[in-house]
């Protein structure tokens, strides 16, 4: 009996240690930019909390997007330029009906492109970072590990209108802590 319950210890220990090491980035950069990242993702949705549901389809001009549909915007692409300009997946946009979502959905929507962009940058290794690729809409050539801040810095302007959507509504935006 001894022996098992040594063994389930050991099995369970062994568990932990892998995944703590697959949660661990692999190189000095994305050590350095995961702290980063998880702050905008957090910053993002707390922003996308804080707006009522009922407000999810508020939007200040008929040419903007919705709340919903910037959320949505956010969410879907943020797993969508990973793919594209970080692992250089050829991919195609298809962006779901931020009309035919509910709140929830949509956060669940925004943590899982935060969660995968989260584990590329994870377990993505040096050699791959410093590939190039061809940005779509600007055609520059930037590495691999640059295309993570456009990642990010596209998030942050379709979040910085939704703050905007928050204070034309009288809400105060959650604080950006950085």
């Amino acid at each position: 009996m001894k022996n098992i319950v040594l063994i389930v210890i050991l099995i369970f220990n062994v568990s932990i240690s892998v995944s703590q090491a697959q949660n661990t980035p692999k190189t000095p950069f994305t050590k350095m930019y995961l702290n980063v990242w998880n702050e905008a993702a957090e910053h993002c949705l707390e922003v996308a909390k804080a707006m009522p549901e009922h407000l999810y389809s508020y939007k200040p001009t008929d040419v903007s997007k919705t709340f919903g549909e910037q959320m949505v915007h956010i969410g879907y692409t943020v797993k969508l330029l990973t793919k594209r300009y970080v692992q250089g997946m050829d991919v195609k946009p298809n962006t779901p009906d931020a009309s035919k979502m509910s709140k929830a959905e949509i956060i669940v929507l925004l943590e899982d492109g935060f969660a995968y962009t989260r584990n590329v940058v994870n377990t993505i290794e040096q050699e791959q970072l410093d590939q190039l690729c061809v940005m779509y809409h600007s055609g520059n050539t930037v590495s691999r590990a640059f295309a993570l801040f456009y990642v990010q810095d596209h998030m942050t302007n379709h979040r910085a209108k939704t703050n905007l959507y928050l204070r034309m509504n009288n809400i105060q935006p959650p604080e950006y802590t950085w």
